[in-house]
């Protein structure tokens, strides 16, 4: 998986911030949520391994 792929739905993610705030959304901030999930998915897989899992839970998100 490439480093750069979208992995949010930026349709949702725009709709969503215009409709709770009437504001519109830029490209940049697709990018930049994706590179958050991405270290947020980074950290919880560290978890669950320092656990000895093979499932990522919810519990390792936090």
């Amino acid at each position: 998986m490439s480093e750069t792929e979208t992995l949010v739905v930026a349709s949702k993610v725009k709709a969503y911030i215009k409709s709770a705030s009437g504001l519109k959304c830029s490209a940049a901030v697709i990018e930049a949520l994706s590179d958050k999930v991405r270290q947020l998915c980074d950290a919880a897989i560290e978890s669950a391994r320092g656990d000895k899992r093979k499932t990522v839970q919810d519990r390792d998100l936090r």
